[in-house]
C-alpha cells in the first residue's frame, strides 16, 4: 500500500486535509491548462489531449520548452536544499504548487530534516484532485495543502491551514516558482508578493522564477502569442522586471540570473544556452 492509500483509509496527524477540498471538480480537460502543459513538457502522465495540443504547438516554435521545464524544476531543488542546509529554514510556503512531480519541495526539504513543514497552495482543480497523493511528509514534520489563488495573499497567510502548520514569528521561505508570468500587470503583481511580505517575519526568504524574453525575444514572443490564444494570460518580463520583485530584500548571491546558472550542481560548460532557458530565477532575504 502507497503512502496516499493509507492516508485515504487511515490520515496521518501530520496531515492537513479538509472534507470540503475532496468533493468532486471539474477538471475542464477538453480546455488547455498551464499546470498540465508543464507536467506534460517535464514528461509526466497528467495531462490531456488538448494539453498536448497547445504544448506541442509552442513546441515548434521554441524547441527547447522542455529544457526550460527542466532547468526551472532543478532550480527548486537546488533553492530548497539551500534555504534548508545553509539557511536554516525549518518552514515552507509554495504558493502555486503544480501538479505533484517527485521530489516534491516537501521531499527535498524533509530529506535535509524530517521537521520541515510545508504548506502548499494552489487554485487548479488538476492539482486539488492529486493532493492526496502530494501530501505524503514525514511524522515529524507536517504538509498541508489549501485550495487557493497566488492573488488571495489574506486568505492563504489567515487560513487555517497554515496557522496549524507554520509559526509565522519564525523565518518562512515563500516559493512562487514559474507562476508570475501567468499574473497580467493589472493585476498588480508586485504588490502582490509585497503582501506576502509585509506578513513574513525577518529572516524570511522569498524564491521565484519567471520567464524572460530578453534571450531569445522572437522565440519566447510567438510561445506568448500561443498561451494567449489558449485563453492562458501570459506576460514575460526583462531581467530589471524580475528584480523589482525583491526590491528591499537581501539578494543572496549571485542574485537574479538564469535559472540553470543560480548556485548550479554541474559547473561543466556543456549545459544549456541562457536561449535554450529564457528563466531568471533568484533568491532574496527579507532583513
Amino acid at each position: 500500500m502507497t503512502d496516499a492509500e493509507a492516508g485515504a483509509s487511515s490520515p496521518k496527524p501530520w496531515l492537513t486535509w479538509r472534507r470540503d477540498q475532496i468533493s468532486p471538480v471539474d477538471l475542464k480537460t477538453d480546455v488547455p491548462h498551464t499546470a498540465r502543459m508543464y507536467d506534460y513538457y517535464l514528461g509526466g502522465k497528467d495531462n490531456f489531449p488538448a494539453d498536448r495540443q497547445a504544448a506541442e504547438q509552442a513546441l515548434a516554435v521554441f524547441p527547447h520548452g522542455r529544457v526550460t521545464a527542466r532547468q526551472n524544476r532543478a532550480f527548486l531543488h537546488r533553492v530548497t536544499r539551500f534555504l534548508a542546509q545553509e539557511a536554516g529554514i525549518r518552514q515552507f510556503l509554495d504558493v502555486g504548487t503544480g501538479i505533484p512531480t517527485s521530489p516534491n519541495l516537501h521531499e527535498v526539504a524533509q530529506g535535509i530534516d524530517p521537521g520541515c513543514r510545508v504548506v502548499y497552495a494552489d487554485n487548479d482543480p488538476i492539482v486539488l484532485s492529486h493532493a492526496r497523493a502530494l501530501l505524503t511528509g514525514t511524522g515529524e514534520g507536517r504538509t498541508a495543502y489549501l485550495d487557493a489563488d497566488l492573488r488571495e495573499p489574506e486568505k492563504i497567510l489567515e487560513s487555517a491551514e497554515l496557522r496549524d502548520t507554520l509559526d509565522l514569528t519564525r523565518p518562512v521561505a515563500l516559493s512562487v516558482i514559474a507562476l508570475l508570468h501567468f499574473i497580467p500587470d493589472t493585476d498588480d503583481p508586485y504588490g502582490i508578493i509585497r503582501r506576502y511580505l509585509d506578513v513574513l517575519p525577518a529572516g524570511s526568504y522569498l524564491a521565484l522564477t519567471h520567464v524572460t524574453p530578453d534571450f531569445a525575444p522572437d522565440e519566447v514572443g510567438r510561445v506568448v502569442e500561443i498561451y494567449r490564444g489558449q485563453g492562458i494570460p501570459a506576460t514575460v518580463r526583462t531581467r530589471g522586471e524580475v528584480e523589482r520583485f525583491f526590491d528591499g530584500l537581501d539578494v543572496i548571491e549571485p542574485g537574479v540570473q538564469p535559472v540553470h546558472r543560480w548556485r548550479p550542481d554541474d559547473t561543466s560548460l556543456d549545459g544549456p544556452t541562457d536561449a535554450e532557458v529564457n528563466v531568471y530565477g533568484a533568491l532574496a532575504r527579507i532583513p
